[in-house]
């Protein structure tokens, strides 16, 4: 129970990811506040924490809203008497696949002021009380374009840039009040709601993007959610006291190297891996 007698609020609890992190937090021993603005996803997030004999309240916030932010995390330390950590999950719309000569103004910037919007109003908000207590933990959540050259991906790529320069900086600022800030870079994860809900509707294709999204991995294999979850627990917890102002990769190794020209060795033959000859002229 390394998260025993935390109080954490969770924004876009009621998501997959969200909600997986939520769950992660309440298992380690943490009163878990749940927020978003779909009371039915939330509950259920919260029926499942307490039927699991954990701590879970839940509250309807406009992630987009500063000053319903503000008030809520005001609440939450009255009622708690702390607000110990801060994970912003919250699930932003972008437009991908389409070339950046070709893609308009609005879907590129659109992604990029919405996830800078709510990463960083509830930091600012969090920091805020945090700085009163000299201690508290900010969590965030980018993706592999934050790390990576990678096409097709709009703004995407830019809004994730933003969050791991949000992450930086305030931790500069906030690490002398004993605040940390660490961000966690996702490669991605299967289990999610996006993906599933693509898997339902594109099978033949979602099949091969994921094969090529695994071949581009060290691993071969993509962090299901529980993994980033679990990245979410150490790093709220004391275990990770040092750790401050990084981007921690749970991409399985994707952005320290795209590995699709590496093949799994046949053992018993001469055969250890595809080589392209030209690499040897």
């Amino acid at each position: 129970m390394i998260l025993k007698n935390k109080n954490a609020v969770v924004y876009g609890a009621g998501g997959s990811l969200g909600g997986a992190v939520a769950r992660a937090f309440a298992k380690a021993g943490a009163r878990v506040f749940l927020t978003g603005h779909r009371l039915a996803s939330l509950q259920k997030v919260a029926d499942e924490i307490i039927g699991s004999g954990g701590k879970a309240e839940v509250a309807i916030v406009d992630g987009y809203d500063e000053s319903g932010v503000a008030a809520h995390l005001e609440k939450m330390r009255k009622q708690a008497g702390s607000v110990d950590i801060s994970y912003n999950g919250v699930e932003i719309p972008v437009i991908q696949n389409i070339p950046l000569t070709e893609i308009s103004i609005d879907d590129y910037v659109r992604p990029v002021m919405l996830t800078a919007r709510t990463r960083f109003l509830t930091a600012k908000a969090a920091a805020k009380v945090m700085m009163e207590q000299r201690s508290g933990v900010i969590l965030s959540i980018s993706a592999t374009p934050g790390g990576i050259g990678y096409p097709y991906t709009g703004g995407f790529a830019a809004a994730n840039a933003a969050v791991e320069s949000l992450s930086r900086n305030l931790a500069s600022e906030l690490g002398p009040y004993g605040i940390r800030v660490v961000n966690i870079r996702s490669g991605g994860s299967p289990d999610s709601a996006v993906f599933r809900n693509a898997i339902e509707q594109f099978p033949a294709v979602m099949e091969v993007v994921l094969r090529e999204m695994e071949g581009d991995t060290m691993l071969k294999k993509l962090p299901p959610m529980a993994d980033i979850a679990n990245t979410a627990v150490f790093l709220a917890s004391d275990m990770a006291a040092s750790i401050t102002g990084v981007t921690v990769d749970v991409t399985s190794g994707t952005t320290a190297s795209l590995n699709y020209r590496v093949k799994l060795a046949t053992f018993g033959s001469n055969t250890t891996s595809e080589k392209n000859p030209a690499d040897h002229e």
